[in-house]
C-alpha cells in the first residue's frame, strides 16, 4: 500500500478548504453507509478506502477482499461514522476503487486468455501509469494476477530504441553489464538479427518490440537454433491487445507485457449509498 499520506493528498486535492456542501447542509450527525459493486469484475483498492475513511474516524467491515471477484450489487464496505466524514472521503475512495478494480479485472481477463494457450506465459504490466498512480496501478496489477514489471528507471536496465541511437547494442550491453551484476539487463529490438546480437552480448531479457506473432515465431527459432534460447527470458511488448493475447501466447515468450492494462483504463463502477435511517443520531 502507499504510504498514508500520498492518500490524503488525494483527499486534499479534491477538499483543499474542506467539503462545503456536506458543511453547509448535513447536521453533525452519524450514519451507516456502503459501498457496492455495479459491475462484474475484480475488486481493488479497498485497503487503500478503509485505510482513509479509518483515519477521518470512520469505522469499517470489509464484506470482500481484494483480488475477489465480485458481481453486481456486492456489498464491499460497511461504513459506521460521521456523515459529514463519509461524505469528504467518498469520491477520493471510490475514485481509488474504480481504477484499480477496473485495472485488475482488465489484467485477470488478460491472463486467463493467455493461460487458455500456455499456462506458463506470463502478462506483465508496464511504466504507462498515470503520474502519482504508479503504486496503486501496479498493486491493482498484481492482484488481477499479472506481474508488475519495473516499478521506475532505478528497478533494472532496459536498454530502449534512443539508448541505442546514442550508443551500438553490443557496446550497451557490455557498459550495463560492467556497470553492475546485480541488475538484470534488458534489451528491445525490432528484428531477428538483433535478438541474435543481443543474446549473444550477454543480454538477460530480450524484448521483442512491435513484432508480429510470426515474426516472434521465426525470433524464438532463430535463437533455439543456435543455442540461445533457454538462457534467455523472452518478452513481447508494442500495442498488444485483447484480441492478440492468443497468437502471441502461442509464439514461443515467456511475458506479454501490455501497456493497455494502466493507460487505458475501463473504470469499474462502484457506490457508496447512506442507508435508510441516516441522519437521526447526533454525534457526540
Amino acid at each position: 500500500m502507499i504510504p498514508i499520506e500520498d492518500l490524503l493528498g488525494f483527499v486534499r486535492e479534491d477538499a483543499p478548504w474542506g467539503d462545503v456542501t456536506s458543511e453547509a447542509v448535513v447536521p453533525d450527525v452519524a450514519c451507516r453507509a456502503v459501498v457496492r459493486a455495479k459491475g462484474r469484475g475484480v475488486v481493488a483498492g479497498l485497503l487503500e478506502a478503509r485505510t482513509l475513511f479509518e483515519h477521518f474516524g470512520v469505522t469499517v467491515r470489509e464484506r470482500s477482499a481484494d483480488g475477489r471477484a465480485v458481481v453486481p450489487g456486492t456489498v464491499l464496505l460497511e461504513l459506521d461514522g460521521p456523515a459529514r466524514t463519509i461524505l469528504l472521503v467518498e469520491r477520493t475512495a471510490l475514485n481509488i476503487i474504480g481504477r484499480m478494480s477496473g485495472i485488475a479485472t482488465r489484467t485477470r481477463e488478460a491472463v486467463e486468455a493467455v493461460r487458455a494457450v500456455s499456462p506458463d506465459v506470463r502478462v506483465a504490466a508496464t511504466r504507462k501509469t498515470a503520474p502519482g498512480l504508479r503504486m496503486l496501478d501496479k498493486k491493482a496489477v498484481i492482484l488481477g494476477g499479472g506481474d508488475p514489471h519495473r516499478y521506475s528507471l532505478s528497478d533494472m536496465v532496459l536498454i530502449k530504441d534512443n539508448h541505442l541511437a546514442l550508443v551500438p547494442l553490443p557496446e550497451a550491453i557490455r557498459r550495463a553489464k560492467k556497470e553492475s551484476l546485480y541488475r538484470a539487463v534488458e534489451v528491445e529490438v525490432e528484428t531477428v538479427e538483433d535478438a541474435i546480437t543481443a543474446a549473444g552480448a550477454g543480454a538477460d531479457i530480450i524484448l521483442l518490440d512491435n513484432m508480429t506473432p510470426d515474426a516472434v515465431r521465426e525470433t524464438v527459432r532463430a535463437l533455439a537454433g543456435r543455442g540461445l534460447r533457454d538462457r534467455l527470458t523472452l518478452e513481447v511488448s508494442g500495442g498488444i491487445g485483447d484480441d492478440d493475447l492468443a497468437g502471441y501466447a502461442a509464439a514461443g515468450v515467456d511475458i506479454i507485457s501490455m501497456g493497455a492494462l494502466t493507460h487505458t483504463v475501463r473504470n469499474f463502477d462502484v457506490s457508496l449509498d447512506i442507508l435508510p435511517g441516516a441522519g437521526t443520531v447526533r454525534v457526540p
